[in-house]
């Protein structure tokens, strides 16, 4: 039995999230049907680096999975982008160790986030961005956003129906730039919490705006209240831009 890790980029946009679900098609899914497909075998099980949200993107989306197949494994790609509908891409595969796992062997990620601040949506960036026309100040959201980085715990940033137990993670860095009306976040962190990566830029968005007050943010993360933060940003903004193991 072989263990293989494969890398795919994929736009959410059609997509209910990565993992596989009743009644909704998924990344996570079709994925499996076409290297059930390319293999011959009835399910292949794909263990995927992290949930994403329904619209959300990957540029470098991780996954691993075993298989008995003889297929060398840099003609995997070849083969399963065969079997893929074009908004999902593989583009490397290799073999692994029999203990690679995609998600409990991930040491840490880097995500984006794009806003659109423009007084008007534009027609060709309507899924990859979240249109906010309210005015941003940059210098407000910098100061708010370095009180986000180095180890903390981040309830504030998470969603109030997860599940998960274990809130302390270490953000390495956080940076905010704008070229033009295009604002760019980029987190790298060795663990997110459900929605953190998006209720922060809400949060940020929403402070740079004047919503709320950006001095306020070392307040905001301590209170462990989720209620404090700003809204959940929508998912068309986010990319999971790299995994690190």
């Amino acid at each position: 039995m072989r263990n293989i890790k494969l890398t795919l980029m994929y736009d959410g946009t059609f997509y209910h999230g990565w993992q596989r679900q009743k009644n909704v098609v998924t990344v996570q899914q079709k994925v499996e049907e076409g290297l059930g497909t390319i293999f011959n075998e009835n399910r292949v099980i794909v263990h995927g680096c992290s949930r994403t949200d329904a619209g959300v993107h990957a540029r470098e989306y991780v996954c691993s999975f075993n298989t008995e197949a003889k297929i060398p494994a840099e003609k995997i790609p070849f083969a399963l982008n065969t079997c893929l509908p074009s908004d999902i891409r593989a583009y490397k595969a290799e073999d692994v160790p029999e203990d690679f796992h995609a998600q409990y062997r991930a040491k840490s990620k880097i995500y984006s986030y794009t806003v659109l601040n423009a007084p008007h949506g534009d027609a060709f960036l309507r899924n990859r961005v979240w249109h906010y026309p309210r005015k941003i100040d940059m210098e407000k959201v910098r100061y708010a956003a370095a009180f986000l980085e180095g180890k903390h715990d981040f309830r504030t940033f998470m969603a109030l129906d997860a599940s998960q137990t274990i809130f302390e993670k270490t953000m390495y860095s956080l940076s905010a730039e704008k070229d033009g009306d295009i604002i760019t976040f980029k987190l790298h962190a060795d663990g997110y919490l459900y929605n953190m990566v998006r209720i922060i830029c809400g949060t940020l968005v929403f402070m740079g705006s004047g919503v709320l007050n950006h001095l306020d943010m070392p307040q905001v993360l301590a209170s462990l209240d989720r209620r404090r933060a700003g809204i959940t940003a929508p998912p068309q903004g986010l990319v999971l831009e790299k995994v690190f193991y």
